[in-house]
Protein backbone atom coordinates (compact mmCIF):
# COMPACT_ATOMS: atom_id res chain seq x y z
CA UNK A 1 0.00 0.00 0.00
CA UNK A 2 3.01 2.31 0.29
CA UNK A 3 3.42 2.35 -3.54
CA UNK A 4 0.01 3.98 -4.01
CA UNK A 5 1.39 7.47 -3.59
CA UNK A 6 4.07 6.74 -6.20
CA UNK A 7 1.67 5.20 -8.76
CA UNK A 8 -0.92 7.95 -8.61
CA UNK A 9 0.80 11.23 -7.95
CA UNK A 10 -1.58 13.89 -6.66
CA UNK A 11 -4.25 11.39 -5.62
CA UNK A 12 -4.90 10.82 -1.94
CA UNK A 13 -5.67 7.55 -0.17
CA UNK A 14 -9.35 8.52 0.16
CA UNK A 15 -9.69 8.49 -3.66
CA UNK A 16 -9.04 4.74 -3.80
CA UNK A 17 -11.51 2.02 -2.89
CA UNK A 18 -11.07 1.01 0.73
CA UNK A 19 -12.38 -2.55 0.45
CA UNK A 20 -9.17 -4.11 -0.88
CA UNK A 21 -10.20 -4.38 -4.53
CA UNK A 22 -7.56 -4.34 -7.25
CA UNK A 23 -7.63 -4.40 -11.04
CA UNK A 24 -6.38 -7.37 -13.06
CA UNK A 25 -2.79 -6.10 -12.86
CA UNK A 26 -2.85 -5.82 -9.06
CA UNK A 27 -3.13 -2.04 -8.90
CA UNK A 28 -5.54 -0.33 -6.49
CA UNK A 29 -8.70 1.03 -8.08
CA UNK A 30 -9.67 4.69 -8.13
CA UNK A 31 -13.27 5.20 -7.00
CA UNK A 32 -13.99 7.52 -9.92
CA UNK A 33 -12.92 4.92 -12.52
CA UNK A 34 -14.67 1.73 -11.43
CA UNK A 35 -18.08 0.12 -11.24
CA UNK A 36 -20.98 2.49 -10.79
CA UNK A 37 -24.03 2.22 -13.03
CA UNK A 38 -22.37 0.15 -15.75
CA UNK A 39 -21.52 -2.66 -13.33
CA UNK A 40 -24.79 -2.24 -11.48
CA UNK A 41 -26.89 -2.56 -14.64
CA UNK A 42 -25.04 -5.73 -15.67
CA UNK A 43 -25.58 -7.36 -12.29
CA UNK A 44 -29.25 -6.34 -12.06
CA UNK A 45 -29.91 -7.59 -15.59
CA UNK A 46 -28.09 -10.85 -14.93
CA UNK A 47 -30.03 -11.45 -11.72
CA UNK A 48 -33.36 -10.61 -13.38
CA UNK A 49 -32.81 -13.14 -16.15
CA UNK A 50 -31.56 -15.72 -13.68
CA UNK A 51 -34.69 -15.34 -11.52
CA UNK A 52 -36.96 -15.57 -14.58
CA UNK A 53 -35.21 -18.76 -15.65
CA UNK A 54 -35.44 -20.30 -12.18
CA UNK A 55 -39.12 -19.58 -11.64
CA UNK A 56 -39.99 -20.52 -15.21
CA UNK A 57 -38.30 -23.89 -14.87
CA UNK A 58 -39.51 -24.61 -11.35
CA UNK A 59 -43.14 -23.91 -12.26
CA UNK A 60 -43.15 -26.48 -15.09
CA UNK A 61 -40.62 -29.08 -14.01
CA UNK A 62 -43.02 -31.52 -12.30
CA UNK A 63 -45.35 -31.43 -15.29
CA UNK A 64 -42.44 -32.04 -17.67
CA UNK A 65 -41.05 -34.92 -15.63
CA UNK A 66 -44.43 -36.65 -15.33
CA UNK A 67 -45.58 -36.22 -18.95
CA UNK A 68 -42.43 -36.29 -21.12
CA UNK A 69 -40.02 -38.32 -18.98
CA UNK A 70 -42.84 -40.54 -17.62
CA UNK A 71 -41.73 -40.41 -14.00
CA UNK A 72 -44.18 -40.95 -11.22
CA UNK A 73 -45.52 -37.99 -9.29
CA UNK A 74 -43.52 -38.83 -6.16
CA UNK A 75 -40.27 -39.32 -8.06
CA UNK A 76 -40.70 -36.13 -10.08
CA UNK A 77 -41.57 -34.12 -6.98
CA UNK A 78 -38.49 -35.54 -5.24
CA UNK A 79 -36.31 -34.59 -8.23
CA UNK A 80 -37.71 -31.05 -8.28
CA UNK A 81 -37.07 -30.70 -4.54
CA UNK A 82 -33.49 -31.93 -5.00
CA UNK A 83 -33.01 -29.52 -7.91
CA UNK A 84 -34.35 -26.56 -5.91
CA UNK A 85 -32.13 -27.45 -2.94
CA UNK A 86 -29.10 -27.66 -5.21
CA UNK A 87 -29.92 -24.29 -6.78
CA UNK A 88 -30.16 -22.62 -3.37
CA UNK A 89 -27.01 -24.26 -1.90
CA UNK A 90 -24.70 -23.51 -4.88
CA UNK A 91 -24.09 -19.86 -3.88
CA UNK A 92 -22.35 -21.15 -0.75
CA UNK A 93 -19.99 -23.19 -2.91
CA UNK A 94 -19.47 -20.19 -5.18
CA UNK A 95 -18.69 -18.00 -2.18
CA UNK A 96 -16.09 -20.49 -0.96
CA UNK A 97 -14.45 -20.68 -4.39
CA UNK A 98 -14.44 -16.89 -4.69
CA UNK A 99 -13.07 -16.25 -1.20
CA UNK A 100 -10.51 -19.05 -1.03
CA UNK A 101 -9.30 -19.54 -4.58
CA UNK A 102 -10.30 -17.42 -7.59
CA UNK A 103 -11.51 -14.08 -6.29
CA UNK A 104 -14.93 -12.62 -6.90
CA UNK A 105 -14.29 -11.31 -10.42
CA UNK A 106 -13.02 -14.56 -11.94
CA UNK A 107 -15.60 -16.63 -10.08
CA UNK A 108 -18.36 -14.46 -11.54
CA UNK A 109 -16.88 -14.58 -15.04
CA UNK A 110 -16.39 -18.36 -15.02
CA UNK A 111 -19.86 -19.00 -13.57
CA UNK A 112 -21.41 -16.69 -16.19
CA UNK A 113 -19.63 -18.49 -19.03
CA UNK A 114 -20.77 -21.90 -17.73
CA UNK A 115 -24.31 -20.57 -17.30
CA UNK A 116 -24.38 -19.23 -20.85
CA UNK A 117 -22.84 -22.37 -22.36
CA UNK A 118 -25.39 -24.62 -20.69
CA UNK A 119 -28.21 -22.27 -21.65
CA UNK A 120 -27.16 -22.21 -25.31
CA UNK A 121 -27.10 -26.02 -25.52
CA UNK A 122 -30.75 -26.28 -24.59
Amino acid sequence: MIDIEEKAFGVGMEDFTQDGTFDLKGRPILRSKGGRWKACSFIVGYEAFERMAYYGISANLVVYLTTKVHEGTVASSNNVTNWAGTVWIMPILGAYIADAHLGRYWTFVIASVIYLMVGIQF
